[in-house]
């Protein structure tokens, strides 16, 4: 039984086997067709050139009989001279005189023709193919007609052609038409295609040995950079994620892969590292609350009749909450990072769920911020409102953290997208840093950032929330303060919402 593993272990494993097997097979079916092509057209060749030189002993033949002489028996060729009124052969000879004589002759007789015919036909060469019938040791005049075929080239000597004398030199009537065949022989032409046909097969033999070697070993020295490629990706380690592959200098295909493995190795390399900086970064801003929790708890504990525990609660409680919103943001862009699938939600309007949060927002007890909203109708967008409010709560505590006393939200429909923009009148950021406040745990105002709650993970999130939602946010260049635009695909409200009520 073929079954998968046994045709796995006949089947070659190596690319440059198999390569060179998948040529092999190739070239041989191209030199088969080549070589049925050739041997067709040898053969007819061959029957050409052979028919062309039995032309000259037909010429010659006829020009003895025109001249009333028995042609002799002795000929290179098999020919025979039959005639109208005759059931034997005038002459005959090349072979064709093994038959008795007096039996009837071989080839076929012409036709009686008229005087008129004979005049104005003239002589002429015909060729055609007929069967040979085979001698048998029976009776004379018997033949067995399962004989081979053979061209023969035929020309006929009409009535009134020949005199009186030369007719009866021949033995046939005056008014008599001769017609005398000449027998093509194939074995000239099946001995030279006999040699090309043994030609052709050890050279395509030779041929095909050659092919398969030359590419066997033409893959083997190109797969060469392949295999220096595989051996130094191997040697990539996490302890030595620098390691790169050498790029050969001749611009191919290995090239490119060359240079496209390194750039996934650089990719790989900035991802560990950024990881690193990630984990570092989180350790720190885990230490902060923790090491002012411990602190403020030891001390507690240590002086229990000086405490303010009142204080030292709501110290405790705070530093808790810090550590509780650090661990969900850690959470969720862990969830962010890892693309993870979420369900669709249906359609939600963006413009009233900024409505809602502005009006309910808590504003900072140390300054007065007022919230300003610009929505000219529903802005609808899909995905999860959860999702979208965590998104508006970041930019609302972004603004209102910088703000000096007021915030702009503008909510617009815009070529099938809907754009958000958060306007402060604080500081502004400098053009240089315009991307670098949405690095985790960036803080371009460290002191008052912490002091403040922040933990350089706003912005962050509410970017890879926007891109989660196949949206983009952006800090655009504002005259004052700072301005984010978040863009985002619109979404086509509810059909029940799109169904309007006919007039009364």
């Amino acid at each position: 039984m073929n079954t998968p593993e046994r045709r796995r272990r006949w089947w070659p494993r190596s690319v440059r086997a198999r390569t060179a097997l998948a040529v092999a097979s190739t070239a041989a079916a191209i030199l088969v067709a080549i070589g049925w092509w050739l041997h067709r057209d040898v053969y007819r060749q061959s029957t050409q050139i052979a028919r062309d030189q039995a032309q000259a002993p037909l010429l010659a033949l006829a020009d003895q009989l025109r001249e009333g002489k028995m042609p002799s028996r002795r000929s290179a060729v098999p020919y025979e001279v039959v005639a109208t009124g005759r059931s034997t052969a005038v002459a005959s000879g090349g072979g064709m005189d093994v038959f008795a004589p007096g039996s009837p002759h071989v080839l076929p007789a012409p036709p009686r023709l008229s005087k008129s015919t004979d005049t104005d036909s003239g002589w002429y060469y015909e060729q055609r193919t007929i069967r040979i019938p085979e001698r048998r040791a029976e009776p004379a005049g018997r033949f067995d007609l399962g004989g081979d075929t053979y061209p023969v080239l035929s020309t006929d000597i009409w009535a009134g052609e020949l005199s009186s004398a030369e007719a009866a030199n021949l033995g046939v009537a005056p008014d008599a038409t001769l017609r005398a065949h000449v027998v093509v022989l194939p074995h000239t032409t099946e001995a030279i295609t006999d040699s090309v046909n043994f030609l052709l097969l050890r050279a395509g033999l030779v041929g095909l040995v050659l092919i398969s070697a030359v590419t066997y070993f033409t893959v083997r020295i190109a797969l060469r950079p392949v295999e220096a490629i595989r051996a130094a990706t191997a040697s990539v380690t996490p302890g030595d994620p620098r390691e790169r592959v050498s790029v050969p200098a001749t611009g191919h295909e290995i090239a490119a892969l060359a240079t496209t493995i390194n750039t996934t190795l650089q990719r790989l390399d900035d991802a560990a590292a950024q990881q690193r900086r990630f984990i570092a970064d989180a350790a720190h801003e885990l230490r902060s609350p923790l090491t002012t929790l411990l602190a403020s708890l030891e001390v507690a504990l240590a002086y229990p009749e000086r405490t303010d525990w009142p204080t030292a609660v709501t110290t405790a409680a705070r530093q808790t909450r810090r550590l509780q919103t650090l661990a969900e943001d850690l959470l969720l862009l862990a969830r962010l990072d890892a693309r993870a699938p979420t369900a669709d939600h249906g359609p939600v309007d963006l413009a009233a769920l900024v409505c809602q949060l502005t009006e309910r927002y808590e504003r900072p007890p140390d300054r007065p911020v007022t919230f300003t909203t610009d929505a000219t109708g529903p802005a609808s967008v899909h995905g999860r409102p959860d999702d979208y409010e965590r998104l508006l709560r970041n930019l609302f505590d972004n603004a209102i953290r910088h703000a000096a006393s007021h915030v702009q939200v503008t909510v617009r429909n815009q070529d099938q997208q809907v754009v958000l923009s958060v306007h402060d009148d604080g500081p502004g950021v400098p053009a240089e840093n315009a991307e670098r406040v949405f690095e985790r745990f960036v803080r371009l105002d460290d002191a008052r950032s912490r002091d403040r709650g922040g933990t350089g993970l706003g912005l962050p999130i509410a970017r890879e929330l926007a891109h989660h939602h196949q949206g983009t946010l952006v800090l655009v260049p504002s005259d004052t303060g700072a301005c984010f635009r978040l863009r985002l695909p619109h979404a086509p409200p509810p059909a029940r919402e799109r169904t309007t009520s006919p007039a009364p």
